[in-house]
């Protein structure tokens, strides 16, 4: 039996009309998802208000209403909370009820704009290949030690977090590893939750839809490690002009690293070909199987987030190099005409430059690097133009196509990208709306040796077109169509 008081403790209430020493059975935030003596909290959101269907929670059973603003009407039998701030009690709520789960295991976030799927993911697996049972809170998936679970959002409301939590409880998981978004942050969806670990990956431009300025988007991130406890270790990039931002007010130990800069923890490139990077880690030399100067960066991440956890340094270095890539990031293939193509989930700015940077420093210039890009629609559209000249100018051939439009007019959304586009690039530009049309192109274009990289969908295996997901995936499309073109 759940008492209300008890999911309450801790959580600051500015009114109570009603008794908290009530059995309850579940929290919802949806109304439509109450039965029987549940908890209704009415949130704020950015499509809609939870204040207005509080009475809908009444009718369908709502022992308790937890909101900012008391209804006009009280029922009586029902208990309001008054709370200054609805998401916050939630997340504190979330974890009362299930006794606290992240306490019991070693939770490490990952935040930044480049990065988060690929380190979260690839910690898990490095860790689980050390012999521990992990969990992992990602883009691509939920992993609970030995199930999968499909992933619906970069962090899940702060009810679904502490519920996969308690699952790995259940199932003796030591470590988890999690991606933290700024939406996930600013929504209070990993309040309450105590982290062992907090890692700052990159920031650069996106989500300027969601948050009102960058400078609003940097310290939404910086709050992540403002929060974090004496007992975590801060763990931050100072190669970014950011990470020292992260780590000013934290209570964390704070560590750093870089590739460029001074830092506890240092890498430095040796060898960059399409079949992976030698690095030298803390002066020892590692083969790894992804390439690129962005994942330098996420493999030493990984590396002293191993050491911190405890690891040592040769069996980290081990476990290292036997790490496979995450589905969709740089994943790739050569065809048997010698045709390397490449899927990649690049969809901001900076990521589609270091994609495109790490294919330009490896190939010799004799081959094409034909790019597929566009856009998602119902996001940022000030990054749009930036795109397109990014693309446009290191590439030899750019297709423009259709993203996930959502709600948008796909051909606007082309249109938008192209506009960055500089006049002496226009003659490499080809927009194609349809996006298979669009692969299929830059598959007969391409010619022994040549490169292709589609970007910005990445593991993705759907497109969202006004409101419906249609069957998509790019690296199955791509593999598919010059597997045809060779016979």
């Amino acid at each position: 039996m759940i008492l209300l008081k008890d999911i309450l403790y801790k959580v600051p209430l500015d009114a109570v009309v009603g008794n908290t020493a009530v059995a309850i059975t579940k929290i919802h935030f949806d109304s439509r998802a109450i039965t029987l003596n549940d908890v209704f909290v009415a949130i704020r959101g950015t499509q809609s208000d939870g204040h207005d269907y509080i009475l809908k929670a009444a009718e369908n059973g709502a022992l308790a209403i937890v909101c900012e603003a008391l209804p006009e009407q009280l029922i009586n039998g029902i208990t309001y909370i008054r709370v200054t701030n609805s998401a916050k009690a939630l997340a504190t709520m979330a974890a009362n009820y299930y006794q606290n789960p992240s306490q019991n295991l070693k939770l490490i976030g990952v935040t930044g704009t480049n990065g988060k799927t690929t380190v979260a993911s690839l910690l898990h697996q490095l860790f689980t290949k050390a012999g521990y049972k992990t969990g992992l809170l990602s883009t691509v998936k939920v992993v609970v030690a030995n199930k999968t679970y499909p992933a619906t959002h970069t962090t899940p409301d702060s009810l679904t977090i502490n519920a996969y939590l308690a699952q790995m409880n259940e199932a003796g998981v030591e470590y988890c590893f999690m991606e933290v978004s700024s939406h996930g942050i600013h929504q209070h969806r990993t309040e309450a939750l105590t982290f062992a670990g907090g890692i700052f990956t990159n920031l650069s431009h996106d989500h300027l839809d969601y948050h009102n300025s960058f400078a609003e988007y940097r310290d939404v991130k910086k709050r992540f490690f403002d929060e974090l406890p004496k007992a975590a270790f801060a763990l931050s990039n100072i190669d970014d002009k950011n990470g020292l931002v992260m780590l000013q007010n934290t209570q964390a130990k704070k560590m750093t690293y870089a590739l460029k800069s001074y830092a506890n923890y240092r890498a430095q490139i040796l060898e960059n070909q399409f079949s992976g990077l030698l690095l030298k880690i803390q002066d020892q030399e590692v083969w790894v199987k992804m390439i690129g100067s962005f994942n330098a960066y996420n493999l030493l991440a990984i590396y002293a987030t191993a050491e911190l956890l405890g690891l040592e340094q040769m069996e980290a270095l081990q476990l290292l190099s036997e790490l496979d890539s995450v589905a969709g990031r740089f994943q790739y293939f050569i065809s048997d005409t010698n045709i390397t193509a490449i899927v990649d989930y690049a969809h901001t700015p900076d990521a589609l430059k270091n994609v495109l940077g790490t294919v330009n420093d490896i190939r010799t210039k004799n081959e094409n690097l034909i790019t597929v890009v566009g856009a998602g629609g119902d996001r940022d559209i000030t990054k749009r133009p930036l795109m397109g000249d990014i693309a446009s100018e290191m590439s030899s051939t750019l297709i423009i196509t259709s993203d996930n439009p959502r709600s948008e007019d796909p051909e606007a959304i082309i249109a938008q990208i192209e506009k960055g586009v500089s006049p002496q690039n226009f003659r490499k530009v080809l927009t194609i709306t349809d996006r298979k049309q669009a692969i299929k192109t830059a598959c007969q274009l391409a010619q022994p040796q040549d490169i292709i990289l589609i970007a910005g969908k990445g593991h993705e295996t759907y497109q969202e077109i006004n409101g419906e997901r249609h069957d998509f995936d790019d690296f199955k499309i791509v593999k598919q169509t010059l597997n045809q073109l060779d016979k």
